[in-house]
C-alpha cells in the first residue's frame, strides 16, 4: 500500500521514483499499474522493491538457490545475490549508529521472494 500511496497517489512525490516508474511503464501504463496494484492478488516485484527501498531507507539484497544459478547441474546449498536495492543505505565506518542490517530475499521464481535468513 506504500507503494501505491507513493506512486499512484502522489504526482510530486512519484518523481523521486524514476527507475521504478520506467520498469513498470515497459510492460502496462501507469493507469493500469495503479489499478492492479490495489488488488488483494498482486505480488510485488523488482518496481516495488525499488520504491521500497527508497522509501524506507532499507538495503535489500535478493538471491537465487545456487543451483539454479548452474547450467551443468549440481547440487550447490548456497544463495548467489542477483539484485540489489538501496546499497546507499548500507552504512559503513564511521557512520555511527546509521548501519541498517540487510533485508535479505529468496527469489523463488516469477514474482515471488521469501525472507532469506
Amino acid at each position: 500500500m506504500a507503494v501505491k500511496e507513493v506512486i499512484c497517489n502522489d504526482p510530486k512525490e512519484r518523481e523521486k521514483y524514476k527507475e521504478a516508474l520506467i520498469a513498470i511503464t515497459v510492460d502496462e501504463s501507469l493507469k493500469r499499474y495503479c489499478q492492479r496494484i490495489g488488488r488483494h492478488d498482486f505480488w510485488g516485484g523488482e518496481s516495488e522493491l525499488l520504491v521500497l527501498s527508497k522509501l524506507c531507507k532499507q538495503p535489500i539484497i535478493v538471491y537465487i538457490p545456487e543451483h539454479e544459478h548452474r547450467r551443468g547441474g549440481g547440487y550447490g546449498s548456497g544463495f548467489i545475490p542477483i539484485a540489489e536495492y538501496g546499497a546507499e543505505f548500507r552504512g559503513g565506518w564511521g557512520k555511527g549508529n546509521n548501519k541498517k542490517n540487510v533485508v535479505r530475499l529468496l527469489y523463488s521464481g516469477r514474482n515471488h521472494y521469501d525472507l532469506l535468513r
